[in-house]
């Protein structure tokens, strides 16, 4: 503190404000949700906004799969509006007990009110916390519910949560159903747009769920009208069919069990393919389980043991020194759990996991008995998946020495990497930086404009090996994967630890030509298979390099679009008659060191865009095409797309 400033005394009276019992507010009815939004949908941004379509659709749903649901239709509204509708049974419109209004009134504006708290009305449910269509209720601007029940139509609008008049007839109808209408408010969501692409891949995975219910997408707010439909009557066999589709599998048949175990649902199907990933996806009421829980730890006991037997039984153990292990009998696994239970109990506010005991002994023993059923009647795909299995093994007995090599390398090297990784001064991993550059010419300039104290530079000679042809022993001997493994500190595989990365952004720098495309759509699905934390993290990021640099006179400008370059050409060009200069960067190279440092890797002026994972089934499916072994499938798929391709070689 300067000398010449006296610190000032304050009261310790004043220093805190009074909390008396005057200070306890009482939030009613749906005030706390529009309080705290974030609470019940995790969120104001994209996710929290599409939340509240899964939340009414969770309903219809939960109608679906009580049987009374057949058919359901989601439809994209002008003005940002939602119409979702079932022919289930209808909500309920007589007095309610309880609060005196009418059943739809009260499920509608009050927290905690449904039919999934006791009674018959749901054996199994989704929406198990009764908060989902009022939380949208409170969420929205405008809403309107309307009821077809008792050959009757009955209607009520609300304005954040609040009715508007009490529920009224407005028509009949032979039919039964609900239909929930609603328009988010701008006043809690930062953007309201909704994804039609995110909603049907939702939709989708909500109907192989639903052995037999039809949904249709109906997108009205430009013409011509979109319409999309949803039906498998296979169910999650028609699930596995569709992950599957672009994979060269082992299997002629794929496993499948539908069965109950002492009241629990049942639902597995499974298919084995030539590669390394493994899928599983857990499902509990049709809510995706991502952390898996015990649903998948059945399954993952059954298959172990089963195939363990199978192995000795066809004379396999003579190859083998010891049993198989859970991560050999999953290599090339694309599998889908799905149980139904009366009282599940997840873990955590996101229920990404399942905790009920009682679900992995019903998993394990459906799946078991089932399992072993299936491997005699089609035992030349049994011998086909041993084969697989007996690969992993060994390949992951080879995998371990060299993973032993690159770690106890990187220790003896000290993480420096001489000539390779200029590391920052900074030991603190929230502050660090690592750029990942492509070339030396690149790097030198990343190198010379950098802040040392925080940002360190990686430069890969030429392109890394394709991680989606080869096994984690191949990978390693990479130099250059070897050299970003170290850099990162985690280690790899089943030796990766999250906690001690050394870098909390890990920027991808490449040039904007087809080669740097190239280089950064390898490093991105070698993050995505074998540093998949990383992303979910939010550490793993995109340099935006500009691509163009406009100069007129002493003035420039940087711009990092073609629609921005013609743009700035246009306002520079006015009124004046100086020789606009163009220069288009093809290679970061091409940056002088201080050019590199304005435009890409200045806090305060760069551009980086944050790689996420909306959904994980199609980046897998999509990563299969583009950098699998199966030719067709990518052919395919440039063919489908060939006349929408923007930007092809930039």
């Amino acid at each position: 503190m300067p000398k010449n400033i006296k610190k000032k005394e304050v009261p310790m009276t004043n220093q805190n404000p009074s909390y008396t019992a005057k200070d306890i507010y009482i939030l009613e009815g749906l005030d706390p949700v529009r309080k705290r939004p974030g609470m019940y949908i995790g969120s104001t941004g994209v996710d929290g906004l599409h939340h509240l379509i899964w939340e009414v659709i969770d309903n219809s749903i939960d109608e679906a799969m009580a049987g009374y649901a057949k058919n359901i239709r989601l439809e994209f509204l002008p003005d940002n509006k939602i119409s979702i509708t079932d022919d289930g049974r209808g909500i309920p419109v007589e007095i309610h007990k309880q609060t005196k209004k009418s059943a739809l009134e009260t499920v509608m504006t009050t927290l905690h009110a449904g039919g999934k708290f006791g009674g018959d009305s749901y054996k199994v449910s989704g929406g198990l916390h009764g908060v989902g269509v009022s939380v949208v209720c409170a969420l929205s601007s405008w809403s309107r519910a309307e009821v077809c029940r008792d050959g009757e139509i009955y209607a009520q609008e609300y304005k954040q949560g609040k009715p508007q008049f009490k529920v009224k007839k407005v028509g009949k109808s032979n039919k039964t159903g609900t239909k929930i209408i609603f328009q988010a408010d701008s006043e809690i969501f930062k953007v309201i747009e909704f994804n039609r692409k995110r909603v049907i891949d939702h939709l989708r995975q909500q109907a192989f769920l639903t052995k037999g219910v039809k949904i249709e997408i109906v997108d009205s707010r430009e013409l011509p009208v979109f319409y999309h439909a949803f039906k498998f009557d296979g169910g999650i066999l028609s699930f596995i069919k569709y992950l599957s589709e672009t994979s060269k599998n082992l299997q002629e048949q794929p496993f499948y069990i539908d069965k109950e175990y002492e009241g629990i649902g049942v639902e597995v199907s499974f298919i084995f393919n030539d590669e390394m990933e493994t899928s599983e996806l857990s499902f509990a009421n049709n809510i995706h389980t991502a952390d898996g829980g015990t649903h998948l730890t059945g399954f993952r006991s059954a298959l172990t043991r089963v195939l363990n037997d199978f192995a000795k039984k066809e004379g396999y153990t003579k190859r083998l020194e010891d049993n198989l292990t859970g991560d050999d009998v999953r290599e090339g696994l694309t599998t889908v759990i799905s149980v139904k239970v009366r009282e599940p109990q997840f873990e955590g506010q996101t229920k990404a996991r399942l905790g009920n005991t009682e679900a992995r002994t019903a998993v394990e023993s459906v799946v078991g008995e089932a399992l072993k059923i299936f491997l005699e009647r089609f035992s030349s795909d049994g011998r086909k998946i041993i084969e697989k299995c007996m690969l992993a093994a060994k390949a992951r007995k080879a995998a371990r020495a060299a993973r032993e090599t690159v770690l106890r390398k990187g220790v003896l090297e000290g993480l420096t990497l001489p000539g390779k990784l200029s590391d920052c001064s900074s030991r603190s991993p929230e502050e660090s930086e690592l750029f990942i550059v492509e070339g030396d010419s690149a790097g030198g300039s990343a190198k010379q404009g950098r802040d040392r104290r925080t940002q360190a530079i990686l430069p890969l000679k030429g392109k890394i090996l394709n991680v989606e042809k080869s096994r984690i022993d191949k990978i390693l001997l990479n130099k250059e994967i070897r050299s970003l493994v170290i850099a990162l500190g985690t280690a790899i595989a089943e030796s990766f630890d999250i906690s001690k990365i050394r870098y909390h952004k890990i920027v991808l720098m490449t040039d904007a030509d087809v080669d740097g495309s190239h280089i950064r759509t390898l490093l991105l699905t070698l993050f995505y298979r074998y540093f998949p934390k990383i992303i979910k993290d939010g550490y793993l990021y995109i340099a935006q390099p500009p691509l163009y640099r406009l100069q007129k006179g002493k003035t420039f400008e940087y711009v990092y679009t073609e629609a921005e370059k013609e743009k700035m050409f246009k306002e520079m060009s006015k009124n004046s008659d100086i020789k606009i200069g163009i220069q288009r960067y093809k290679g970061l190279g091409e940056m002088n060191p201080e050019q590199l440092w304005d435009t890409t890797m200045d806090p305060e002026n760069r551009l980086l865009k944050k790689v996420i994972i909306d959904d994980a089934v199609s980046a897998d499916k999509m990563f299969d095409i583009l950098m699998g072994e199966e030719v067709g499938p990518r052919k395919n798929f440039i063919q489908a797309h060939a006349l929408s391709v923007k930007n092809l070689d930039i």
